[in-house]
């Protein structure tokens, strides 16, 4: 939740005000969608001045100069391997040109010596196969880790040392983290500008995107699988019943209601379309109210337990300890904090 110590863009020395600086590692080969997540998620938010948040640069390896694509044009990089010096996150989109690093799972030369221009503290995330590069450099031995579903049994093969998830979109392990493929990035950049700024801040974003502020379960909703038969009910019905009250007590009788299926149906259906269950789902989606209310209220916090659905402080306690590893006074104070200071708009 806390930037690492910086040397690039000085402060401003009226406010002592600075953006985080982020620098996305072009590699040849890269996807251009995959390029284009963290411009797109990191360029958007400002605080209440207008100031941006975030500044993002994008490097190569190389001299400035042009990256080769997989698709029929090159990019033109302003800046080489030296950005990475001054980076407070670093992020390493997918590549199809990952020569030896694929192949063997090991640097070449010329990413060894960028690579080595990182200083300690950067926050390291890494986009589908971008994964290898974070694993060849050993920086994820003993540490989980995700990439696309596809690649995760090779991934695994080649670096046995990491513990490689392949059902999630996103790990977060502190200051290493690493996606799924494509998309997932968008969740992990999401997650990251949530983590920096609150809830506020990142739903704002995922609006001006036209993304889900957050998508539920993992990679196994997008699995090949047989095509459902498309006259078969939904759970959506359900979902926007209980998010009209999640201060109540929702029973899963109820939720399958909504639909009019039978538990066992509704159960099934739910966790083809979402990856989770139904109480899995609730779980989160009253960590997020009671996240939101943290932030924005000064409601008390056996007032925000109740308005999210949890009943008892203690049980609010219980959940967001284990979502988000801090108890609710702890959550509140960062990020009503950073609230003062004007960061809730993008």
């Amino acid at each position: 939740m806390t930037s690492a110590s910086h040397s690039g863009p000085a402060p401003s020395p009226a406010t002592g005000f600075r953006p985080h600086r982020v620098v996305v590692l072009a590699l040849d080969g890269l996807l251009p969608f995959e390029l284009g997540i963290p411009h797109r998620i990191f360029g958007r938010p400002r605080d209440a001045l207008g100031r941006r948040l975030y500044e993002v640069v994008t490097c190569s390896v190389r001299p400035p100069g042009p990256v080769e694509t997989d698709a029929d044009f090159a990019i033109h990089v302003a800046h080489g391997p030296e950005a990475l010096a001054d980076a407070d996150t670093v992020i390493i989109p997918a590549s199809y040109e990952l020569g030896p690093v694929h192949a063997e799972g090991v640097l070449t030369e010329e990413l060894a010596a960028a690579l080595a221009q990182l200083r300690p503290g950067t926050r390291l995330a890494s986009i589908c196969t971008g994964v290898y590069v974070l694993a060849a450099a050993g920086l994820l031995d003993g540490r989980p880790a995700t990439t696309h579903w596809a690649d995760a049994a090779r991934l695994q093969r080649l670096f046995p040392k990491v513990r490689v998830d392949p059902h999630v979109l996103f790990i977060d392990d502190g200051d290493v983290l690493t996606s799924a493929g494509v998309a997932a990035g968008i969740d992990l950049c999401l997650h990251m500008v949530r983590r920096d700024h609150g809830t506020a801040v990142a739903n704002d974003v995922a609006r001006r995107t036209v993304v889900p502020p957050h998508r539920d379960g993992g990679q196994a909703q997008y699995i090949e699988r047989p095509v459902p038969d498309p006259q078969q009910a939904s759970t959506t019905t359900a979902r926007v019943w209980a998010l009209g009250r999640l201060h109540e007590p929702i029973q899963l009788c109820d939720m399958a209601a909504q639909e009019s299926m039978s538990v066992r149906t509704f159960t099934r259906r739910f966790r083809e379309e979402t990856g989770v269950s139904p109480g899995q789902w609730l779980t989160r989606q009253r960590v997020e109210r009671a996240r939101h209310l943290l932030e924005s209220t000064d409601r008390t916090v056996d007032q925000v337990a109740g308005d999210a659905g949890f009943g008892t402080a203690q049980s609010m306690r219980q959940h967001l300890q284990a979502a988000l590893g801090v108890t609710p006074t702890a959550y509140r104070r960062t990020f009503r904090t950073a609230g003062d200071k004007g960061a809730v708009r993008t």
